[in-house]
């Protein structure tokens, strides 16, 4: 497997931007918002230019009551607080054709519904050591990339691409039509993870250790597998789950 030329290099970490001129202004720079959270029947015309810089990003945003905004933070936040990310999120068509044109085979990480950062980031870890080219992660319900995720991934949130999109569903369709074979990691079928063929280009989804992979999800795709258990609590943490898939991707692509 070859090595992957990736590299991002560190920015500042989560950085807090409050007060509505200053978060439109970090929208209009180009910043990449981890989050952005508003004072819920909020009106005027500097929330209305807000809005409007709003309009076609690709920005997580909240309304939420000022209570929460003030426990965030005591000053004059005006109703708006932002997050900057540590991070530059990248697109999952522009991965996809330099993986080929590089002339590798495609495997890509789907992380549906895990929430919390430090799973990400030792995620981020071994999806890292393992070769995987890129992790796709939904806008909603993810995990937030905070300074603990980046400690717990060992700065490999810094060298893996991250991919951010509205709709797994829509991504997977578009991996698909890429021609990359879904692997979906759940307990909802009776074949072992050794049964698909991952030296083909591969996409692998990973579920929230409560609920799982989403139905659609699993619907659409190729291969359904899980991993054998002998003991008796029969579960393991989502980040030991990737682990233990990954590695044997890695096992068949160098054997």
């Amino acid at each position: 497997m070859n090595e992957r030329r990736f590299k991002s290099e560190p920015k500042e970490m989560n950085q807090m931007v409050f007060g509505i001129r200053a978060v439109i202004e970090a929208i209009n720079s180009g910043k990449d918002i981890e989050s952005l959270f508003l004072q819920r029947g909020l009106s005027g015309d500097l929330m209305s230019e807000l809005k409007a810089a709003l309009r076609g990003q690709d920005i997580p945003s909240q309304l939420v009551p000022v209570e929460k905004l003030n426990r965030i933070t005591a000053k004059n936040h005006q109703g708006a607080i932002a997050f900057i990310s540590p991070i530059t999120y990248q697109k999952i068509e522009n991965i996809i054709p330099d993986v080929y044109e590089r002339g590798e085979v495609p495997l890509i990480l789907i992380l549906d519904g895990v929430t919390d950062v430090r799973n990400f980031g030792a995620i981020a870890r071994t999806a890292e050591c393992t070769g995987v080219h890129a992790i796709v992660v939904p806008k909603k319900g993810a995990a937030q990339i905070n300074p603990d995720a980046v400690k717990t991934s060992a700065g490999a949130l810094y060298k893996i691409p991250i991919c951010r999109h509205d709709s797994l569903l829509q991504t997977m369709r578009f991996l698909k039509d890429s021609g990359l074979q879904i692997v979906s990691c759940t307990e909802k079928t009776d074949d072992l993870i050794y049964k698909p063929d991952y030296t083909a280009p591969t996409a692998i989804i990973m579920g929230a250790e409560d609920e799982g992979i989403s139905f659609e999800l699993i619907r659409n795709s190729d291969y359904l597998t899980k991993i054998p258990m002998a003991g008796e609590i029969a579960s393991l943490n989502v980040s030991v789950s990737a682990g233990v898939i990954l590695y044997e991707a890695v096992r068949q692509r160098i054997g």
